[in-house]
């Protein structure tokens, strides 16, 4: 791998719950993200797969500072070296910070979808926008609609579009590809790849791991609110033997194209988290080190996984 640049977006052992309320008036705290860490670097796009629940669109709200107000985060974000505030994350919202949501319900249904993709960059950016919207197959007249008539994969280019007119240094897409053809999605991605050569980071969240591997300089893997694993692409096209982490192997095995083998047992949650491991419980591998005692971070072989028995 070559020598990293300073990190624009750093995250360590970040925690995430909500208040919650239980029987009668009682609350409690519900732990959605525990021990979570992430390094982005400018010019790079890092892809995040994993199973639905694992914390990926909670992250991106953490980043960008859009949790509900029951939330508590915990832990250390810092942006281009410094700490990632809530009052910094309400300034660089929109501006450094961009989203491209994954509910199409971000969408005005009032408004003309041309004028939610410009955004308060109008009339300036009218033009730049026109051209997003022409690569990203969308007919010229698309501008004027409403998004009740919009098919679902025409609104998730609209979404693209809203963060791609920014100037924004970090852009967070969230499941930006559902209900598009495979060429629509190939030019989407595409277009983040391009930014990211411009020296621009992306995170992509994404289930189409396929497609992120063409695209991403590298890959997390979320499981259960934590982050297990980070390796480049070409570790999982090599396939298992190449990965680190237990789970980033049946992940791997669990591909349509590798036999689409399922692993036993289900992904904990907030209300049932394990004491150690996160993946003990349906780990082959695991010992009573493991169920008694969260494993730190360790680098390897060119990536970093979070297991006592990586390999």
């Amino acid at each position: 791998m070559e020598p990293k640049k300073e990190a624009l977006l750093e995250i360590q052992n970040l925690s995430v719950s909500f208040r919650m309320y239980a029987q009668g008036l009682g609350q409690r705290d519900l732990q959605t993200i525990s021990q979570l860490y992430l390094t982005l670097y400018p010019g790079e796009v890092l892809a995040i797969a994993g199973s639905s629940g694992s914390g990926k669109s909670l992250l991106a709200a953490a980043v960008l500072g859009i949790l509900p107000p029951n939330a508590t985060v915990q832990g250390r974000m810092r942006y281009k070296g410094q700490p990632l505030t809530p009052s910094l994350q309400n300034r660089l919202r929109g501006t450094e910070l961009a989203l491209v949501p994954q509910s199409v319900a971000y969408l005005d249904p009032l408004m003309r979808v041309g004028a939610q993709a410009d955004g308060h960059y109008r009339p300036r950016l009218t033009e730049k926008r026109k051209k997003l919207f022409q690569r990203l197959q969308l007919p010229a007249e698309t501008e004027r609609l409403y998004p009740f008539q919009l098919s679902g994969g025409m609104a998730r280019r609209v979404l693209v579009s809203t963060a791609l007119v920014t100037d924004a240094q970090l852009i967070i897409a969230d499941e930006p590809t559902p209900g598009m053809s495979l060429e629509q999605a190939l030019e989407a991605l595409g277009m983040f790849r391009e930014l990211a050569d411009k020296g621009k980071s992306v995170i992509l969240i994404t289930h189409d791991i396929d497609l992120a591997f063409a695209f991403a300089d590298r890959i997390a893997v979320f499981y259960a609110g934590t982050t297990l694993e980070t390796a480049l692409p070409a570790d999982f096209i090599a396939g298992p033997e190449a990965l680190r982490h237990p789970y980033s192997k049946a992940l791997w095995r669990a591909l349509p194209q590798n036999g689409f083998q399922p692993a036993p047992g289900f992904q904990p949650y907030g209300d049932s988290l394990p004491k150690g491991c996160l993946y003990a419980p349906r780990c082959p591998y695991k010992t009573q080190r493991c169920e008694k005692q969260a494993p730190p971070v360790t680098q390897l072989r060119g990536g970093e996984v979070r297991c006592y028995y990586g390999s």
